[in-house]
């Protein structure tokens, strides 16, 4: 049924992964689409008391959009990519079921920003987590900016965006980036252990207390909405093209040339 994923559902737990271990389980249009009715499915089951997203192959959670195709978008088609994102971001956040992101390699990019938008998340030692938008000429507006800061504060936010460093799982734990940092090779116990003890809880009482929770951060509909229109007419910009050529070529970006 699917070929960027795969969906499974087994003991009132709905398990997603992103099935794209050559290219760092990074998004196409094809993935988000494919994510969203995965997800829609998951939400709308009534069986269904939790939810897992992870990533295959070990190497990422997910990497963020894939470069070849962003490459191409132009403001149009970029505005259409960024909605199914938004769209995906969302539906997880408006799923009655707590959703966990299990992490194990990469979380870049798009693919934190999913991160973001999950409600627990628990990671492997070896993860890595960093945003990269402005180091491609992209900017994380569909998350990033707005969920980041309320997890690991104003000051720390502008960093991770502006300077686009690495951090580690143990570090993301620190910053309360995410939930929990474990050991490699016990995500799996880890996360079942999460969903055993979520499945003992009232699935009343789990959808209010998210759908309260989500209360402040769901006023922030219009920067997201902005966002989308902001982000989709930076495709096709000389600073964007300089950025994921630089990324496709292996080079370091010379943005210098724009401050001339």
């Amino acid at each position: 049924m699917y070929e960027d994923i795969i969906y499974e559902k087994r003991d009132n737990e709905a398990r997603i992964t992103i099935n794209r271990p050559e290219s760092f389980n990074s998004f196409r249009s094809q993935t988000l689409d494919e994510l969203q009715d995965a997800f829609q499915a998951a939400s709308d089951s009534k069986s269904v008391g939790v939810i897992v997203l992870s990533g295959a192959g070990g190497k990422a959670f997910c990497s963020g959009g894939d470069i070849r195709e962003m490459q191409q978008l132009t403001p149009h088609t970029g505005r259409v990519f960024v909605s199914r994102l938004f769209q995906l971001f969302h539906t997880i956040r408006n799923a009655p079921q707590p959703v966990i992101a299990a992490i194990d390699g990469y979380c870049l990019g798009g693919g934190n920003e999913i991160n973001m938008v999950c409600d627990l998340s628990i990671a492997t030692a070896r993860s890595i987590f960093g945003q990269v938008g402005p180091t491609v000429g992209s900017t994380p507006v569909l998350a990033g900016t707005q969920l980041l800061p309320r997890c690991v504060g104003d000051k720390k936010a502008r960093e991770i965006i502006f300077l686009c460093e690495r951090y580690t799982a143990a570090q993301a734990e620190q910053l309360g980036w995410i939930n929990k940092a474990v050991p490699d090779g016990q995500l799996g116990q880890a996360v079942d252990q999460w969903c055993a003890r979520i499945l003992e809880m009232s699935p009343q009482s789990l959808r209010i207390s998210k759908i309260s929770i989500n209360f402040e951060s769901d006023k922030l509909l219009p920067s997201f909405t902005h966002g989308i229109e902001m982000l989709a007419a930076t495709y096709g910009s000389d600073e964007l093209r300089e950025g994921m050529s630089a990324f496709l070529e292996k080079r370091k970006p010379d943005f210098n040339k724009f401050r001339k």
